[in-house]
């Protein structure tokens, strides 16, 4: 998944060119020991969607659509610091920004037709709330009492 230029494919051919991936490296707060506060193996990818060669403008706009709560400008960044080593979380982070962009470029599912209920389920509907009515009915105070 992840090559030496650090380029990445997602669905549908498109590649993610090493131009539109920026690394930042910091310390983690994960597991490693004493080794945590001496080396930087927190990793943040930030991926630049406009760098991106779509293939069609409808790819960008359905995931600029998607990823719009994620995203700052048309930047996604993705933090990985499971990992005690730089290059794994580097590949997780990788991982984790191919799944999410290939779950945004994923078509969309087939639009729900609207029906009607049926007779048998009006007729359970109105049976359960003449039951209800007759039950709050009996615990009303008596008129004459």
């Amino acid at each position: 998944m992840l090559s030496m230029y650090g380029s990445f494919e997602l669905r549908g051919g498109i590649v993610v060119p090493e131009d539109a991936l920026a690394w930042r490296f910091s310390r983690s707060g994960g597991p490693g020991g004493q080794s945590v506060n001496t080396s930087d193996s927190r990793v943040e990818l930030s991926v630049d969607l406009a760098r991106i060669p779509w293939t069609s403008p409808t790819q960008q706009d359905r995931v600029l659509d998607r990823l719009r709560p994620r995203l700052r400008g048309e930047v996604l960044t993705i933090a990985a610091s499971e990992y005690r080593s730089q290059l794994r979380n580097r590949e997780a982070a990788v991982v984790r920004a191919a799944a999410l962009l290939d779950e945004a470029l994923a078509p969309p599912g087939p639009i729900r037709k609207a029906a009607r209920p049926s007779r048998a389920s009006r007729e359970r509907r109105a049976q359960s709330e003449r039951q209800r009515r007759a039950t709050k009915q009996l615990r009303r105070r008596p008129p004459n009492a």
